[in-house]
This record gives structure tokens, C-alpha cells and sequence, in this order.
């Protein structure tokens, strides 16, 4: 009798192994074995990480294996088990694999293709398309769309962590748990003897210190010791934790009303600002998207305030990006301009409200919206329309992973009513609701293909603009991402002909701009495409932005937000209508109080951590590729990776502030934090 051989890898993830039973059958061009029990004798089968063979015995050959179905049934009590792979080895010697990286939970079936990927135009056979079309009916019926907020990006249909599909939740909740994962950080940061002092105010700003957790030589302690200085102010707009603001000015505009007689004693040229600006050494940040939302107010002890500021940043001789004038309102009639000539605090009280704005745009809009909620509408998609066969789904796979379950915590646990975000944000207690609301109108799919929106905003010219390490970083990340993307396209779509008629690639971009866009018409997120460019940068986009962009605005945040006056998580006074009235006490007073100063420092400690055993851009332990092309592809990406890591690295050894964040052996592959 043939005998076909068996061989099936438990993952090696806790609780992965299983004792139920398990049994398999394969199917083959000419025919299908029987339901076979795999069982050794005084053996235990399935354990965590064992990798177990078994004979499987027919009566006549089967053919070409097309696909292995595996069923788990209760032995005593029903115990999920995750399959990471089936690999079968024929009569006549030859190894046909079958990715599997999915948990059997219940008393559930899994049926298989082998690993190689195909377009749905290129299944002829009925067997084949059947099982195509049933696995994507399944995914709708689990993977559905859900509006969390109205004017949200969609959602996934789940109230808590535990109501996700199993495939997609965390290995353990309880490393994710926010208000878990919070306390411990106040705890080994020693300011949990802090955290319930709410109202009550620091003595002064070195009091700050008593919470401030210095480690030698980090940009941290760098922060704290030249915070107050206008080149550190500066310098965080192009390489702090929120380098995605600044802007080129090419014209003032008419609600910043800055004359020439205000600043010309901080320009360096002997240039008035109109030609200051001509000659493109003049920057801007604009916080308008702040202004009318509402401050938080969920603490009736303590009132809380939001500005909308605005301000210009001059190019000196030495390349440094310095503030020359400060609104911090829209309305020019009831803001005055600060300026460096200003009282010290006055001064310092206005750049100090600039970086609370800075903080709040950071948190709900370039980290929260632009990653966190972006990455999780190509997930939803791409469960709901891309089959584990197809190529597309293999390559995103990766980059998604965990992305739906931190999102579904954070709206359990962190960003929800009376959640963490209330605790210490100025746009807690729905502010932050408002502004990814209002952020919304305004976002563009150009916008996250990185070149474009560098070159939205006038910041391209590395002759410009020389010590931008966000963008230079960006740009080689996203060419070597966008290149081995363009490798693994061309192995499967030969023509742009191709693409047209791949329906599934034409669902899934549809579905993320119909559904998880809602269609808002001003997002321009395409509805097909027709070419195979489009295809690589639409890829590449969700890879760069579940990759890369989220690591430059995430794991900076303990660097840059840890020395509270830096980056307040919230202000206790309102923004200054006149100069002349601020002291140390005015800005003691507005900055947080000891218990939200904790929290705030509890937050960005615990976000800045990458998970254990992270896999970083490249890493593809996985295989759901199997072909050789793909592989060579995936081998020519990691050492692009490695050579801009060592270019960063060489860089960043001559520097007092070393910028790392886009170091590609510094970029998790997905949002899982």
C-alpha cells in the first residue's frame, strides 16, 4: 500500500500545544485518503515547538496533494492547538508544504493549499476555487467592519480583546494590558508614590526631577538639560517624536500677522523676512486642526486647556532650526505674536504650549490615526478578501500581525470612556475623539506614500535642509521596502493586464477605501488598480506605514516626552493673552500636577517598549512564501536593511543626539504597540 509521510510543527507560542485528537486527511487529483487518526503510542503527539511524522496509509496513489484537511476533536476538555505547518512527503519521494501559522480552537477543521501563491485567475480547477471562494466567506462572516466613533476609519467588530478571532489576538493578553502594563511602568519608574497626587503642583522645575528617570548618556537626559534652549525647540520639529509638521513657508499667512520689525533681530542674513522667506530659509508649524476642541473635563478639580498655536521657524547660518514667533491662537485679534525678545518666561511659557499642542497632534493624529487605525483598515481587508493563497496576503501578513488586537485593546482600555487617555491628556474626555474626527477631512492616501508628503510640505532638499535624519532615513526605508516589494509583484503579475484582472486585489483596495475609508470622498484612497506600479506603491505604503512610520513616531516617545516640561500631556492654565505677565509660578501652575506628570510618564515609558521576541523589518520567521524567487527577494531586503542600519549607525556615532528611529534593525515589522 503507498504510504504517504506526515510531517505537522506545533507552534512554539505558550499554550500552543494541544491534547485533543487530531486527525487529517489528503486530497489529491485522483483521489482522497481516509480520515486518519495521528496518534503515536505512549507518546505525546502535538506538544509546544515539537515538529511530529506520521505514516498516512492508502489504498492507491493520490496524485498531486492539493490540499490537507485537519480536524481537532475533544479529548477531555477543549484545548486550542496552533499548527504552523504540514508538510507531506509522497510515495515516490517529493515534499509538498502546507502553511498552516492558524489555531484549531473547539472541535474545528482547517483545509490547506500547499504553499505556493496564485492569483484567482490562475485556479482552473473547480476543487481549487471551491476552496478559494468557501475561505473567504468564512473570513467576511468572522473579519466584519464596525464603526467605533462616527468619522472614524472602520473598525473590527469587537468589544474586547477576548471577542477577537483567535488567529489574530495576542499570544497572552495580559503582556498587552494597558492599565497593567501602565502601573507596572509607574512602579519601576518609582513614581508611584506620585500618581494619586492629582492638583497637586511640582515646587518648582527641577522638582521635576524627583520622576525623572535618568539613564547615562540617553537623548532623555540630553532633553532635560538643554529643553529650554531655542535650537533643542527646534531640532525636535525635524527629528523628535513628530518630525511630520513642518512645512517650508512661501507665503505668511494673513492670520500671522509677523512684521519684519518683530524678528529682524533674529535673522542672520541682513535679509527682511519677505526675502528670508524668498530664499526658503523660513519654516512653519501650524496647530489649526486643535482649535475648537474641547478640553478635557473629566476631573471637576481640575480645569484643563487646549491652544491652537502657530509658528515660525527661521534656517540660521549654521543650519539650525530656530523659533522666531509664536501665536498660540488662530485669531491674531486675541493673540499676541511671542517672540524671542519676549521676557524670558513669556518666551518660555509659549514654546512650552507649543510642545503640549505638539504632544496632543503626536498622539491622537500622526501615532494613534495615522498608524494605529490606518494599518488596522488594511488588516480588516485583507483578512476579508485576500485567501491565504494569495501572494498579496502572504506579504502583508506580517505586518499586520497583532496590529487588530492592540488597536482593540486600546479602545478596551486606553482611548474609551473614563479610559487611561482621560487620566493625564488634555484631549482626553473625548477631545481626542474630536480630533481624529477632524483630522479625518483632511487625510489623503498621497499623504502616506512618504516622498509625496515630504515634498507636500517643502521639506525634499537635503541642500536645504541637511540634518532632517526622519526624512533621509524615510527615503532609503521606503525605497529598499518599496523595491522588494516590486521583486515579489513581478514574480506574480507579469503585465499591468495582470492586476486588472486579479478580482480579489481589486476587492481588498476597494474594501479599505468603500468600507474602511467609509468613502469619504476628499481621501482619494483608489477604488482599483490598474497598473503594476500602483499595485507596488499601494503595498508598500501599508507595509512603510505598519513599519516604519509607525517606529519613527512611537518608540521616541519616552526619549523626547519623558522630561515633562518638554512635552506636557496637558496645561492648568489657559494660553497667555498678553506678555508681560508670566513667571515661574504662572508655569509651574500650567504644567500637569504630580499624579497626571506620573501617568503621563507611565504612558510614554510603556509605549516605548518593544515587544518581547519583536520581529523586526525583514524578519519573516513565518514562511508562507515557499518559492526560491521569493526567498532570494526577501534575502536582497534584509541586506539592503543591514546596510542602511550600519549607515545610520556610522552617522549616528559623531552625534550628540543620534536619530535612530528609522534604523531598520529598530522597526518592528507591524503596530503591535
Amino acid at each position: 500500500m503507498p504510504s504517504y509521510t506526515v510531517t505537522i510543527a506545533t507552534g512554539n507560542q505558550w499554550f500552543a500545544g494541544t491534547d485533543d485528537y487530531v486527525y487529517i486527511t489528503l486530497v489529491g487529483t485522483e483521489g482522497c485518503s481516509e480520515r486518519t487518526l495521528l496518534d503515536k503510542p505512549l507518546y505525546n503527539d502535538f506538544e509546544r515547538g515539537a515538529v511530529d511524522s506520521y505514516d498516512v496509509k492508502v489504498g492507491e496513489n493520490l496524485g498531486d496533494i492539493m490540499l490537507v484537511k485537519i480536524e481537532k476533536k475533544k479529548y477531555w476538555m477543549l484545548d486550542d492547538w496552533y499548527c504552523r505547518y504540514v508538510t507531506v512527503k509522497t510515495p515516490c519521494g517529493d515534499y509538498v508544504e502546507f502553511p498552516c501559522f492558524r489555531w484549531l480552537v473547539d472541535d474545528k477543521e482547517v483545509i490547506l493549499r500547499d504553499g505556493r501563491a496564485f492569483l484567482p485567475q490562475d485556479d482552473k480547477t473547480s476543487l481549487v476555487k471551491q476552496h478559494r471562494q468557501k475561505e473567504l466567506d468564512q473570513r467576511r462572516k468572522t473579519y466584519r467592519w464596525k464603526e467605533w466613533q462616527p468619522g472614524f476609519p472602520m473598525s473590527i467588530d469587537a468589544n474586547r480583546h477576548r471577542d477577537l478571532p483567535r488567529d489574530i489576538q495576542f499570544d497572552s493578553e495580559k503582556g498587552v494590558d494597558f492599565i497593567l502594563n501602565y502601573s507596572k511602568a509607574i512602579e519601576n519608574l518609582c513614581v508611584n508614590s506620585f500618581m494619586n497626587m492629582f492638583q497637586s503642583s511640582w515646587s518648582d522645575l527641577a522638582d521635576f526631577e524627583k520622576i525623572f528617570v535618568r539613564i547615562k548618556n540617553t537623548i532623555s537626559e540630553y532633553v532635560m538639560q538643554h529643553w529650554k534652549e531655542d535650537f533643542m525647540f527646534g531640532y525636535q520639529f525635524l527629528n523628535g517624536c513628530n518630525p511630520v509638521l513642518i512645512s517650508k513657508c512661501t507665503k505668511l499667512p494673513d492670520k500671522f500677522p509677523v512684521t519684519d520689525e518683530m524678528i529682524s533681530v533674529s535673522l542672520e542674513r541682513d535679509l527682511t523676512l519677505e526675502q528670508e522667506i524668498k530664499a526658503g530659509n523660513i519654516y512653519i508649524v501650524d496647530y489649526e486642526v486643535l482649535e475648537g476642541i474641547n478640553a478635557n473635563s473629566t476631573d471637576p478639580n481640575t480645569q484643563q486647556y487646549l491652544a491652537a498655536p502657530i509658528c515660525l521657524l527661521y534656517k540660521n547660518v549654521r543650519n539650525k532650526i530656530l523659533p522666531i514667533a509664536i501665536q498660540l491662537g488662530q485669531n491674531p485679534d486675541e493673540n499676541p505674536v511671542f517672540l524671542p525678545t519676549d521676557s524670558q518666561y513669556d518666551w518660555m511659557l509659549a514654546k512650552i504650549w507649543v510642545r503640549s499642542a505638539d504632544f496632543q497632534h503626536h498622539q491622537t493624529i500622526s501615532h494613534l490615526l495615522r498608524t494605529h487605525l490606518i494599518t488596522e483598515v488594511f488588516g480588516i481587508a485583507m483578512y476579508r478578501q485576500l485567501p491565504a493563497v494569495h501572494p498579496a496576503f502572504k506579504l502583508l501578513i506580517p505586518h499586520i500581525r497583532f496590529t487588530i488586537a492592540i488597536n482593540t485593546k486600546a479602545r478596551e482600555q486606553l482611548i474609551c470612556e473614563s479610559g487611561i487617555f482621560d487620566k493625564a491628556n488634555a484631549t482626553g474626555g473625548g477631545g481626542h475623539v474630536q480630533l481624529v474626527q477632524k483630522a479625518m477631512k483632511t487625510l489623503t492616501y498621497r499623504s502616506f506614500c512618504f516622498p509625496d508628503m515630504i515634498k507636500s510640505r517643502g521639506m525634499d532638499s537635503t541642500e536645504d535642509m541637511p540634518t532632517y535624519f526622519y526624512r533621509d532615513d524615510g527615503y532609503k526605508v521606503w525605497e529598499a521596502t518599496k523595491s522588494f516589494v516590486s521583486d515579489v509583484v513581478g514574480i506574480y503579475y507579469t503585465s499591468d493586464e495582470r492586476v486588472q484582472g486579479d478580482e480579489e486585489i481589486q476587492a481588498f483596495v476597494k474594501d479599505v477605501c468603500s468600507f474602511g475609508m467609509q468613502d469619504f470622498d476628499h481621501c482619494e484612497f483608489p477604488k482599483s488598480l490598474k497598473t503594476r506600479d500602483e499595485l507596488i506603491e499601494y503595498l508598500t505604503v501599508v507595509i512603510f506605514t505598519a513599519s516604519a512610520q509607525h517606529a519613527a513616531v512611537n518608540f521616541g516617545q519616552y526619549d523626547w516626552c519623558s522630561w515633562i516640561p518638554n512635552a506636557p500631556s496637558t496645561m492648568r492654565k489657559p494660553p497667555p493673552k498678553e506678555k508681560g505677565q508670566a513667571d515661574i509660578k504662572t508655569i509651574i501652575d500650567s504644567l500637569p500636577d504630580r499624579g497626571r506628570s506620573s501617568w503621563h510618564l507611565g504612558a510614554v515609558w510603556a509605549l516605548s517598549q518593544y515587544q518581547e521576541n519583536e520581529l523586526y523589518l525583514g524578519m519573516y520567521p513565518d514562511e508562507h512564501f515557499i518559492e526560491s524567487p521569493v526567498k532570494r527577494a526577501m534575502e536582497r531586503f534584509r541586506k539592503q536593511l543591514a546596510e542602511i542600519s550600519s549607515i545610520i549607525k556610522r552617522r549616528n556615532e559623531e552625534k550628540k543626539l543620534p536619530y535612530y528611529n528609522m534604523s531598520p534593525d529598530k522597526i518592528p515589522n507591524s503596530v503591535a504597540v
